[in-house]
């Protein structure tokens, strides 16, 4: 059963067609570089450009940074502000003539992590971040996810955590892995110090073997500490998988 996953990041969007079955891409990925702003419309036409790349005419799911219900963005994170109370199902549909589901960027990550990833199989509190321009958090109590989490975005040391400690903020501030990695520890006993984790995973770009092993030695959690195995196709996988419900109406 294939179902088309599109990722929409604060650089770039990123979308395959995708074999929920087994997790796996079915296509090799397109990306796309996020649109400067990333407005609702802006955004809605790199998704149709990437569709119509592919020849996709059936489901398709989108993980958004912003809260989701009901296919409604409540937030934003590295996308345009407008973006606040836009049905974003709907104006995808509309402009693609295909039916869409719509969830938060990183609980479509977790989602697929803890189906076909590092988090099969595990019970209790697991915690997934996915490291990138921001930091994503998603959040799951036996296996059921708890949507809509933000624990990229509390206050650490004068700052929002995700401009404190992203992998965005590595970058442009030039951190060594170690230097980083401090920055990491005091966000991760943070964490802690807030719920009581059995698991935490570590996504995105970092969780890469030749990254984590940069820095992973150096943080000392009281939960387990994983690196996500889907890295960056989890979105796109984690996205596919909650469209499957569509499949019935089409």
């Amino acid at each position: 059963m294939e179902i088309f996953g599109i990722d929409v990041g604060g650089s770039g969007i990123k979308g395959a067609p995708v074999d929920v079955r087994t997790g796996r891409l079915t296509a090799e990925r397109l990306r796309i570089p996020t649109p400067e702003g990333a407005s609702p419309k802006e955004v809605a036409a790199v998704v149709v450009s990437m569709l119509d790349h592919f020849g996709w005419n059936g489901p398709v799911g989108c993980g958004i940074p912003a809260r989701v219900k009901q296919g409604m963005a409540h937030t934003a994170a590295n996308i345009s502000d407008s973006w606040i109370g836009k049905n974003a199902a709907r104006l995808f549909s509309k402009a693609s003539g295909r039916p869409f589901a719509i969830i938060n960027d990183a609980d479509a990550a977790a989602l697929a992590e803890m189906h076909f990833g590092a988090g099969h199989g595990l019970k209790g509190v697991v915690l997934m971040l996915t490291l990138g321009t921001g930091i994503g958090s998603a959040l799951f109590v036996d296996n059921t996810l708890i949507p809509n989490t933000e624990f990229g975005h509390f206050w650490l040391r004068g700052r929002v955590a995700e401009h404190y400690a992203s992998d965005r903020v590595r970058k442009e501030e030039n951190l060594d892995w170690e230097t980083w990695a401090a920055r990491m520890q005091e966000y991760l006993s943070h964490i802690e110090r807030l719920l009581d984790i059995d698991t935490i995973i570590l996504g995105g770009g970092v969780s890469k073997p030749s990254r984590s092993e940069k820095f992973l030695h150096l943080l000392d959690t009281k939960a387990d500490l994983l690196t996500a195995e889907l890295r960056n196709e989890a979105g796109i996988v984690g996205a596919a998988w909650t469209a499957r419900r569509l499949i019935a109406n089409t």
